[in-house]
């Protein structure tokens, strides 16, 4: 825990998301001034008024409030607001102490666009002047929708207004002296973003991550969905507090760290040799006869260019070489999903993945399985709707079976829950782990009850002490086991 006084005594200038307004913030300003602080809820132009708003008049209305703030401000942006109030931060820079990013999993640099940095925003339509705002079933594309209660959505969608498409499109603008202003982010995980999660972000090397990293900047985590505000206003009254403090956790990593995810692998597995055909590893069993295949699908969104790549990854490796060793051809890949947009791409690496497989002179073509492991399970959604006679079994490890806001499209094709209506008799490993974020165990119920209401065959294999990516953070028995269980599980369906 680090902190700072920057924020001591300043006063709160609060930007709200895309689609609401200043009302937003009313019960989280009126528990701030109970504090003793003083604030300011911005109103952004727009809402169907013209289509000559852009962003940059939403930066122009947050300078003009941070310039009746006072001296020292903390700057807070909700969702969209964030964009606004990096600019009106960098234009002010001697009076704002802090930015406080609430709910905001992207990181805007310069040039980005709203929709660049947060694809979870709705995309106007070619030559629209205002993107209507969500209806009343649509606001979970912006972020969870997690803490409200049916009035409170009512009251969301009853307040809605149009969001100017200018303000979407048109690029921020920074300069090289906005990094250097000291940042909170709180995070929401029912949202989807953990201080863990962002932390093994920075262990990949994900370079927009790398500036969060410097000293000052901290992370709290706030146990609701994306709109705290209204579910949650004395809780995030007193988060913001400690954001103008300057408390939270770090994410710089001590030296010598070695990432989560390049610790050893959970199961003694001896070296074997591989073959590689483009993004594909081959890791082949002993003897010369085709045998059953089991590709294993690494999650995502990661960023592209990190080294080593997943197929290289201490986890995948160990499954394949553990699969060749019990007589399947092990296989990894490395697939493109690198933004939350990226599923139907990466959908279709997946397939020519298989294909190439299917097609090997040592792969009994019609003995296949597909493992999916975590943000990769909205990928077996297509599989699941309409599994191939040649798809033996689908394993899931602590898998994401929901698409994250902005993930693939509105329709079901990325949704394991809608497509394993269509899975018939094919068995389904799931493999569940205890100390598991909010946001993937939601989805994994949601699958459950939806599996169990249509007859699916899904045997299930709980590690309730074991941690999401347990075959490398969790090396004791019971994480051997659960290895162990769903590799022979799915052997067991290669070989009938």
């Amino acid at each position: 825990m680090t902190t700072r006084d920057t924020g001591a005594e300043a006063a709160f200038v609060l930007v709200p998301e895309a689609h609401t307004g200043d009302w937003v913030w009313e019960r989280v300003a009126a528990a701030l001034r109970r504090a003793g602080a003083r604030v300011r809820c911005v109103a952004l132009p727009g809402g169907g008024s013209s289509g000559a708003v852009d962003l940059e008049t939403h930066v122009a209305e947050v300078v003009r409030q941070v310039d009746a703030a006072g001296e020292r401000v903390v700057l807070v942006g909700h969702g969209y607001g964030l964009l606004p109030a990096l600019g009106a931060a960098d234009r002010r820079r001697e009076r704002v102490v802090r930015v406080v990013h609430l709910a905001a999993a992207g990181l805007p640099e310069d040039g980005d666009s709203a929709l660049d940095a947060l694809p979870a925003l709705p995309r106007p339509v070619n030559g629209a002047t205002d993107v209507p705002p969500p209806t009343r079933e649509e606001w979970h594309r912006l972020g969870s929708t997690e803490g409200l209660t049916p009035a409170e959505l009512d009251q969301l969608t009853a307040r809605a207004l149009p969001q100017p498409a200018a303000t979407l499109t048109q690029p921020l603008r920074l300069s090289d002296g906005a990094a250097r202003i000291p940042r909170t982010g709180i995070l929401c995980p029912a949202d989807g973003s953990t201080v863990d999660r962002l932390r093994w972000m920075v262990s990949l090397g994900a370079p927009r991550l790398s500036l969060l990293t410097r000293p000052g900047n901290t992370f709290l985590e706030l146990a609701t969905g994306h709109w705290p505000m209204l579910s949650e206003p004395d809780l995030l009254a007193k988060a913001l507090r400690q954001a103008a403090a300057g408390e939270g956790e770090s994410l710089a990593l001590p030296p010598g760290h070695v990432p989560d995810h390049l610790r050893p692998f959970v199961l003694p597995v001896p070296e074997r040799p591989r073959e590689r055909e483009e993004h594909v590893d081959l890791y082949l069993p002993d003897g010369q006869q085709p045998r059953p295949a089991i590709v294993f699908v690494h999650g995502g969104p990661l960023p592209a260019g990190i080294r080593p790549t997943p197929r290289d990854w201490p986890t995948f490796t160990g499954y394949a070489t553990l699969a060749a060793q019990l007589g399947a051809v092990g296989v990894t890949v490395d697939h493109r999903l690198h933004a939350p947009d990226d599923l139907a791409r990466a959908a279709e690496d997946v397939s020519a993945a298989v294909g190439l497989v299917r097609a090997h002179p040592r792969v009994d073509e019609n003995r296949v399985a597909l493992w999916f492991f975590s943000g990769s399970g909205p990928l077996s959604a297509p599989w699941l709707s309409a599994p191939p006679p040649w798809l033996r079994c689908l394993a899931a490890n602590y898998p994401l079976l929901e698409p994250l806001p902005g993930h693939g499209t509105d329709g079901d094709r990325f949704r394991p829950a809608a497509a394993v209506r269509g899975a018939g008799d094919l068995p389904v490993v799931l493999t569940r782990v205890g100390l598991e974020d909010p946001m993937h165990d939601a989805s994994v119920r949601h699958f459950l009850d939806a599996a169990d209401a249509c007859g699916a065959q899904v045997r299930v294999i709980s590690a309730p002490h074991c941690h999401h990516g347990f075959e490398t953070l969790d090396h004791m028995a019971e994480a051997r086991t659960a290895v162990q269980d769903a590799m022979r599980r799915v052997l067991g369906n290669l070989e009938a």
